[in-house]
């Protein structure tokens, strides 16, 4: 099976198998626009120039042969056409992600679709564990990161950062814990402290840091 992208993970995790339902709807594309960006980032596509304008450092694209996976190569040819800030990106990318990153979670069963009655009149679909370990794997991972104080490989460091960026972890209490240990580390992990192992994804730690930055100005989510 292809690895999983970030932006993947997010969704996945976001998930609630419970409900249904994927918790941060009103954040959700913000935070998608984010993983993508740090997807690119990691595998070295994209990078931040060194000016800062109006609306701070802007996200060009590396290489001239884009991405083998089609969704990173789409949004790698829109930032090739032109350098962006991350907020713009965001509000351009963002939206069109969710359903696309569904449809993947789908086709590599972490998600399945099925029909439901409701009022025993009308047939919905409704989102469903799809019965693999992925999210139990994910989520353990970030669990030993924010509870256990485990140092964070990049991947995780990222998924840490861009949940809490959208404000989506209490959701996950008390697998996660809300308290303030937790939270100390989420927003560290937000300003792009990730460790000493993540060193070689200075790139990805910077974009991800970047993109947090781009949800506060967005007003998506407070400062500390």
């Amino acid at each position: 099976m292809t690895p999983s992208l970030i932006v993947e993970d997010v969704l996945l995790l976001l998930f609630q198998p419970s409900s249904g339902t994927i918790a941060g709807e009103g954040t959700l594309f913000y935070v998608l626009g984010g993983a993508v960006l740090t997807d690119l980032a990691l595998d070295e596509r994209i990078e931040l120039d060194d000016g800062a304008g109006l609306t701070g450092r802007r996200v060009r694209a590396v290489g001239s042969v884009p991405p083998a996976d089609p969704l990173l190569a789409q949004v790698w040819h829109r930032i090739a056409e032109k350098p962006r800030s991350a907020q713009t990106l965001l509000a351009e990318v963002g939206p069109r992600l969710r359903g696309t990153v569904l449809d993947r979670l789908v086709e590599h069963g972490h998600l399945r679709r099925e029909k439901r009655k409701m009022l025993g009149l009308f047939t919905t679909t409704a989102l469903a564990d799809g019965g693999t370990s992925r999210r139990t794997e994910v989520l353990q991972q970030v669990r030993a990161v924010l509870v256990d104080g485990a140092p964070p490989d990049p991947r995780t460091a990222a998924l840490g950062a861009l949940l809490s960026a959208g404000g989506s972890l209490p959701s996950f209490d008390p697998g996660i814990p809300w308290s303030t240990p937790v939270i100390k580390r989420a927003k560290a992990l937000e300003r792009g402290d990730w460790g000493a192992d993540a060193v070689e994804a200075a790139v990805a730690r910077t974009v991800a840091a970047t993109a947090v930055g781009a949800l506060v100005a967005i007003g998506v989510i407070a400062p500390d």
